[in-house]
């Protein structure tokens, strides 16, 4: 057990620094912010702790408070750091949707036109979520069509479009998880089974391809005939 945890810890600390040094090219604040508040969040507890009588007690408190405070400021400064990256790569929104979490069933690129401008699928307790990367006007017309082949499919299952981009009644990419939790659920677990099954005997634009996991290489073109090469 001691030979795991001594293997496992390596591991994180260098996932860790890595996440420190990919924030920091984009944030160069974020070791002074989060210094800054585990200093803050360590003294007040002192304070009081002096001020009360019992500073060992604070201190040892404001010193956890001080970690965990320390903690969450930076996965913030770090999430909104990656969104950063991603945003406007093709596929990004695929990356996203890949990490909602447990309960969500994502297949990439559904649907995609000669520019790039991609359909993505989530199905899920809410129903069944197109999401659009690209050229809004462009996307109307796949996510229309995708709505279409749903409604022929699966009967009585809500369909939801989002957009992402940062446009007029578009999503952020930031957003985009946080819209899909906030969708009203609707379907009970062994509904959602069924929904998925039938949408993968249907088969999608990828379904003989494989697709590499993160934003796919802008060098991807849609040929005549709508086959991948």
């Amino acid at each position: 057990m001691a030979r795991q945890e001594s293997s496992e810890n390596p591991g994180r600390l260098k996932q860790i620094a890595l996440t420190y040094q990919m924030t920091k090219r984009v944030d160069s604040k974020v070791g002074l912010v989060v210094a800054a508040v585990g200093i803050v969040t360590l003294g007040v507890l002192l304070a009081i702790g002096f001020a009360i009588g019992h500073p060992v007690y604070l201190g040892l408190l404001g010193f956890l408070l001080a970690f965990l405070a320390m903690a969450i400021i930076f996965g913030r400064r770090a999430e909104r750091a990656a969104f950063g990256q991603m945003e406007g790569q093709p596929g990004a929104a695929a990356a996203v949707l890949e990490n909602v979490g447990r309960g969500w069933t994502v297949t990439p690129a559904v649907a995609m036109n000669r520019s790039q401008d991609v359909v993505h699928r989530a199905v899920g307790k809410a129903g069944i979520v197109l999401v659009g990367e690209g050229n809004p006007n462009r996307l109307r017309s796949l996510l229309s069509s995708e709505k279409k082949k749903m409604a022929r499919i699966v009967v009585d299952v809500p369909v939801h479009d989002v957009i992402v981009g940062d446009g007029e009644g578009q999503v952020e990419l930031k957003k985009l998880r946080t819209t899909l939790m906030k969708l009203p659920r609707v379907l009970p677990g062994g509904q959602v089974t069924v929904v998925t099954d039938r949408l993968r005997a249907m088969g999608d634009l990828m379904s003989n391809m494989p697709l590499p996991k993160g934003p796919m290489p802008k060098g991807m073109r849609m040929p005549r005939g709508g086959r991948m090469r």
